[in-house]
């Protein structure tokens, strides 16, 4: 259990460390991107579970779920983010 939901933190703060590196963040802590991140692979890999029915483990599709989970939830951070620069 504590492989899978390690698993999926891991993957979301890589996903996070990605996009900071990435993308201009106006004056922001690039940590707030590994936290987006981060709970967006948690958020993610639970609602995989959930779907699933399979308890918390490492999976591929549970990584790939957790996976798209931190990289939707980066993207929106990313896009409050401009909007609210631009205002």
């Amino acid at each position: 259990m504590f492989i899978g939901l390690f698993s999926w933190i891991i993957v979301g703060l890589i996903i996070g460390f990605i996009a900071s590196k990435y993308v201009n963040l106006h004056g922001d802590d690039p940590k707030l991107g590994l936290a987006c991140g981060a709970v967006g692979a948690v958020t993610g890999g639970i609602l995989y579970r959930i779907a699933s029915g399979i308890a918390v483990g490492f999976t591929l599709w549970s990584i790939a779920s957790a996976a798209i989970g931190a990289t939707v939830v980066v993207a929106i951070w990313h896009l409050m983010r401009r909007r609210a620069a631009r205002a």
